[in-house]
């Protein structure tokens, strides 16, 4: 079998792809709107039907792991993925786009949480900090740099080379899955939760549907928060369902587990806060400050650099003060970093913004990769599976839900200036008030034991008293 760190790299690659495809066409909307000859506005259905596919289908991938094999399904679902690109790539009008898109996210539905569960079965604990940093730079990175990339193939070029690109990539991924990525499948699989699986896609779908377009706009507000409702009616039908059935779909008993819950429920704070951000800083950067779509994404790419610099500190950081102290502080340095942002302005030096920027990448990087790897360090490997796919669902209501928080918060702010167009003032009011709720996240964060996670993160104590049933949280 290949070493740990290749199958991990081959993953990290997969799931770079991915978060790049899913946000590099926002830039090219507007021409592939021209093309297709339909509103621009209305195009955001194609961008949505993807998150909707990932809501519906994320939930079954780790079943379908456990029961096919993480290698035939990963494999698998690269070749849709390249499937549904050439699909996209060809499309001629609207609908053929929005199911193309569909597909796609089928493809990447599989690929993240799939791609998660190999790393977790194949690498030692001691060895997760640094697998869980290299997965972390694929969804801090791609989302940054989709927009330049997007907006550079399709002015240079033609949109429909975004999704020909994801062709002969995803062949070389097909290969070196089959080279590398070992055939890991569980012993006892139990029965597919259908039911289960109906009321969850739907509920998921329905809130991730309902969130986007209350954060984008695209429908009146009452016709987004119905969604939103019948989502929240769906997934409490969903809650009832899994209390009586013995292997649901959503296993909402790793819950009991503290450390799995504290990554939960702080991530998903964290990430809602932190969400917002690609779809803020290029608003704020073109809108605010009359800067170019390439200056804005030129910017942008300090975060990514600061986010690849982390990779060499946070293993010595986790062992030097656990994952409490680290996850704690550094939710409050995120926000402050966050809240300066919001302080920019116009006449803001360029190189105060690419420090801030690069201060945040690094430290928003440090954040997640902690986030992730003390959510697996109390899960067993027969655990493993629906972890990942609970864990994936949060991720995608978070995201979401961060862009609908920030684009409220932009139009609170609007309104309450009584202003027709947006100015800067607006966007410090948003950026302040995702820092705040994510750094209301390290109030969660605090309520872990101070041994949590110590087999992950090597962390050396010193005292180290024995708690066996209570490990995870403070009493």
């Amino acid at each position: 079998m290949a070493s740990a760190r290749t199958i991990t790299l081959v993953v990290a690659s997969a799931l770079f792809i991915e978060n790049l495809d899913s946000t590099v066409i926002a830039t090219s909307l507007p021409a592939m709107a021209l093309d297709l000859g339909v509103n621009p506005i209305v195009l955001k259905l194609a961008f949505t039907a993807y998150l909707v596919s990932l809501a519906i289908f994320i939930p079954v991938s780790g079943w379908c792991a456990d029961r096919f094999g993480a290698r035939t399904v990963f494999r698998a679902a690269i070749g849709v993925f390249i499937a549904a690109s050439i699909a996209c790539a060809s499309a001629q009008n609207l609908e053929s786009l929005i199911a193309a898109r569909f597909a796609q996210g089928i493809g990447g539905a599989m690929m993240v949480p799939v791609g998660r569960l190999i790393i977790l079965r194949v690498v030692e604990k001691r060895q997760l900090v640094n697998a869980m940093m290299w997965l972390t730079i694929p969804a801090l990175v791609a989302p940054l740099l989709g927009p330049p990339v997007g907006g550079f193939i399709t002015t240079f070029y033609d949109w429909r080379w975004i999704f020909w690109l994801n062709v002969p990539v995803g062949l070389v991924g097909m290969v070196l899955a089959s080279l590398v990525i070992p055939q890991i499948r569980a012993e006892r699989v139990p029965p597919l939760d259908v039911r289960g699986f109906l009321l969850s896609g739907l509920g998921l779908a329905a809130l991730i549907f309902g969130f986007t377009l209350l954060g984008a706009a695209v429908l009146p507000g009452y016709d987004a928060l119905a969604l939103i409702a019948v989502g929240i009616g769906l997934i409490g039908l969903y809650l009832r369902h899994a209390r009586r059935t013995a292997h649901p779909i959503i296993d909402l008993s790793l819950l009991r587990i503290p450390t799995f819950r504290v990554s939960v429920a702080g991530g998903t704070l964290f990430r809602v806060g932190t969400g917002a951000i690609p779809f803020l800083l290029p608003l704020m950067l073109q809108l605010g400050f009359g800067m170019t779509p390439f200056a804005s994404g030129s910017l942008t790419f300090a975060i990514a650099a600061g986010a690849l610099a982390m990779k060499a500190v946070a293993g010595p950081a986790l062992k030097r003060f656990g994952f409490r102290s680290v996850l704690t502080v550094n939710a409050l340095i995120c926000a402050g970093l966050l809240g300066a942002i919001g302080a920019f302005a116009a006449d803001t030096p360029v190189l105060l913004m690419v420090a801030v920027l690069l201060a945040g990448g690094f430290f928003r990087s440090l954040q997640f990769t902690s986030i992730n790897a003390v959510g697996y360090a109390d899960i067993e490997q027969e655990g493993m599976s629906r972890a990942t796919s609970f864990a994936a669902v949060m991720q995608q209501l978070a995201l979401a839900g961060g862009v609908a928080f920030a684009a409220i918060a932009l139009e609170a702010s609007q309104a309450l200036r009584g202003g027709a167009e947006l100015v800067p003032a607006d966007f410090t009011a948003a950026f302040l008030a995702i820092a705040a709720l994510s750094g209301a996240s390290a109030l969660v964060f605090a309520t872990l034991a101070r041994d949590a996670g110590a087999e992950v993160s090597s962390q050396k104590l010193a005292t180290a008293p024995a708690q066996p049933e209570g490990r995870g949280t403070r009493g």
